[in-house]
């Protein structure tokens, strides 16, 4: 106990002490000089801001990316204004410095999952592997980007509701962003009976995505062959382009089309079914 007050009463004189020397060298040139140089150090971080803030818009960079290195910048430029104006003092930067130091270390240990989450914001950020607007599927959640945060990116869902997932968690999972694309490929199956002729199904199909006009023939044309022989029925597997904008509107006018198109011409969609067949023995009886 009485260490600890020893040691707290003499950080207290030693501090006394360094406060004592600044004033004591004080004068009025110094007290101009020191107002000049505080002007200069707020112009400048002013100056060098605005050529930043210029800089990235005329880059078009993103507007999460903009103000997170903006605010990051202004804290580093003030930093060292206040380094330069303790310096033209005559405090002791270095244990400035050092206590900064110190205190970082500390907080870096209370925030340890919080700056993991601002560690992932900053990656997305930098490699930037979807934007606002885009459908992207990270982890168990997908849905539209609403907003990319330094510790949260926000997701809206397709029936309305906001996701908030910690960007530590967004970094580590594997993202699937289906807007990055202007195009995409809606790949269905449908498993016709054996009895059908299969030259009719596959020339069905093709009718029914030509008359489409949302399917694409670039980058390639409609694909609609058999791919498999199953134990109830055919597989019969099409794939076909669009702009992703379209997707799912394609996918399910092709679903509907094809099966009103198969009732048309008499074409059997089939399910998992079990054939019993039963075999009757005669036998005669002998007397």
């Amino acid at each position: 106990m009485d260490t600890t007050l020893t040691a707290d009463s003499t950080e207290t004189e030693a501090a006394v002490e360094v406060m004592e020397q600044v004033v004591e060298g004080m004068t009025l040139s110094k007290v101009l000089y020191g107002i000049l140089l505080l002007a200069i150090c707020v112009v400048g971080v002013k100056v060098v801001t605005l050529l930043a803030e210029r800089t990235m818009r005329r880059l078009k960079v993103e507007p999460t990316v903009h103000k997170f290195a903006r605010s990051s910048l202004e804290v580093l430029l003030w930093l060292a204004a206040a380094v330069v104006m303790a310096s033209y003092l005559g405090l002791p930067v270095n244990s400035m410095v050092a206590l900064v130091g110190v205190v970082g270390v500390a907080l870096s240990l209370s925030l340890q999952g919080s700056l993991s989450n601002l560690a992932g914001g900053i990656t997305i950020m930098a490699t930037r592997p979807f934007a606002v607007g885009d459908y992207v599927e990270a982890g168990d959640a997908a849905g539209t980007v609403a907003e990319i945060g330094l510790v949260y990116t926000k997701l809206k869902t397709i029936d309305n509701k906001l996701i908030y997932i910690p960007n530590g968690e967004v970094s580590s999972e594997v993202i699937t962003n289906y807007s990055a694309q202007d195009k995409r490929r809606v790949d269905l199956t449908f498993s016709v009976s054996y009895d059908a002729d299969p030259e009719q199904v596959k020339e069905t199909i093709r009718q029914v995505v030509e008359a489409h006009p949302k399917g694409k023939r670039e980058p390639q044309p409609p694909f609609v062959r058999t791919t498999a022989l199953g134990e109830s029925g055919v597989s019969y597997t099409l794939r076909v382009w669009c702009d992703t904008g379209d997707y799912w509107e394609l996918y399910y006018d092709l679903l509907e089309q094809v099966r009103a198109a198969f009732d048309e011409r008499h074409i059997d969609l089939t399910y998992n079914h079990l054939n019993v067949h039963l075999y009757q023995k005669e036998t005669a009886e002998a007397e």
